[in-house]
């Protein structure tokens, strides 16, 4: 996963929250955001996808939640985003004849799986609307 998904992500569904309905145009998301418009519409598409996010096309357009922030789950929004492990995996093979090294990618694995789980786990217990009122 690219480190900056989620927070992109996030960061659009609390401006689109804070819109109360309204259109919000992908440039000024992309302003508040800091970065490059097309960054923000691929975000746009795949949080649409997700069923997170509605658009309205053409002059005016812009975006706005598709659903109420309180049934929003932060694991969810993680999960839409996230397309890989967020630990990574391990590059090359190590030595078969290893005692260590023929065992440690399944255990990284296991490990790994545990930590993101333990991750959504988390950020399941919060939704959008708990994250957007820290910013009242």
């Amino acid at each position: 996963m690219s480190t900056s998904r989620f927070p992109i992500a996030l960061h659009i569904l609390t401006l689109l929250n804070e819109a109360k309905g309204s259109v919000v145009s992908s440039a000024y998301l992309a302003g508040s955001i800091n970065v490059n418009p097309v960054l923000v519409r691929k975000e746009i598409m795949n949080l649409r996808q997700h069923g997170f996010v509605e658009s309205k096309e053409g002059k005016g357009g812009g975006s706005f939640l598709a659903k109420n922030a309180k049934d929003i789950n932060l694991g969810e929004v993680y999960q839409s985003v996230s397309g890989s492990k967020i630990l990574g995996q391990h590059k090359n093979e190590p030595n078969p004849k290893c005692p260590i090294g023929r065992q440690i990618n399944q255990h990284l694995d296991t490990l790994y799986s545990a930590a993101e789980q333990a991750l959504i786990n988390n950020l399941s217990k919060q939704t959008l609307a708990d994250f957007a009122a820290m910013f009242e």
